[in-house]
């Protein structure tokens, strides 16, 4: 019996469009009304999370920046996990010894040090999910999160580091020499303390050791009495093995990462197939019969 699900969104649940078909959102709220919980798992911000969710009506928990922050169907932060300011020092150290870009994440948004390659990084996650970016339409929406204020353009990152109350949850670091990023991810992998994962080829993610999907993915069973047994976990990219390999039923994407489909029990079809409805649908209908 599966009673808890966790999707991941990039690549997974969403589009090229970055939306959540029909089929998918058909899916989810069968789910639910067979008592499912279903939990969104991405390494996005909530409120980069929220906005292709908001307009479908579906009410879910949300596992944020691969588990750094965790929140529940109102939306009250249930659970946070940082970096602490010497993980930080050591970790940018890292990354500036090889030139490796990096935006940083906090409990008050996203800071940049320069959106030319803010917009980059968004042109290239999307192409590895296998989507055909509109640069016009990447580019207006991070103008836009520059107004709203949840994208924030800085000189210097030292600047926040130090401020009361705002609290470093992520940094995703990106570049286009492979050679550079994967001597920096040997490095930040000798460090116990934090995790180092991908949701693209050109790119790191870090967090605290605690902060991964998979950790916040048994901890929402726990709270709810749910045995691992009796979960479901979706995803396409490195930074969802880990809850794929907590999961029970866990689900690859066609279009997954070949990493990610060796953890996986299950290959779905691609993100534009609507592979997760498909497969949420496949497994329940499966116990019902």
């Amino acid at each position: 019996m599966i009673r808890l699900i966790a999707t991941d969104m990039d690549g997974t649940l969403l589009n090229s469009a970055h939306e959540i078909s029909q089929e998918n959102i058909d899916a989810i709220r069968y789910a639910q009304s067979q008592g499912v919980t279903v939990v969104i798992a991405t390494g996005r911000a909530f409120y980069e999370a929220n906005m292709p969710v908001k307009p479908t009506g579906l009410r879910v928990p949300y596992i944020c920046l691969n588990g750094a922050e965790v929140r529940d169907e109102e939306f009250n932060i249930t659970h946070t996990s940082h970096l602490n300011q010497h993980q930080i020092k050591e970790v940018t150290k890292i990354l500036r010894k090889y030139d490796i870009f990096y935006q940083v994440y906090t409990n008050f948004g996203i800071y940049t040090e320069n959106k030319e390659k803010d917009l980059e990084i968004y042109l290239d996650i999307s192409i590895q999910t296998g989507n055909a970016p509109d640069e016009k339409k990447i580019r207006e929406g991070i103008e836009r999160r520059l107004a709203q204020g949840t994208l924030k353009e800085v000189d210097d990152y030292s600047i926040i580091y130090e401020r009361d109350g705002e609290i470093v949850m992520k940094l995703l670091a990106y570049s286009n020499d492979q050679d550079k990023l994967e001597a920096a991810k040997a490095e930040l992998n000798e460090f116990r303390s934090i995790a180092v994962s991908a949701s693209a080829r050109s790119n790191i993610e870090i967090t605290h050791a605690e902060a991964q999907k998979g950790v916040a993915l048994e901890s929402i069973a726990e709270h709810l009495n749910i045995p691992l047994s009796q979960t479901m976990a979706l995803g396409d990219n490195l930074n969802d093995i880990s809850m794929l390999t907590s999961a029970v039923f866990s689900v690859a994407m066609e279009n997954a990462a070949p990493e990610t489909k060796a953890a996986a029990k299950y290959l779905t079809a691609t993100n534009e197939e609507s592979g997760v409805g498909k497969a949420i649908m496949k497994l329940l209908k499966q116990e019902n019969e």
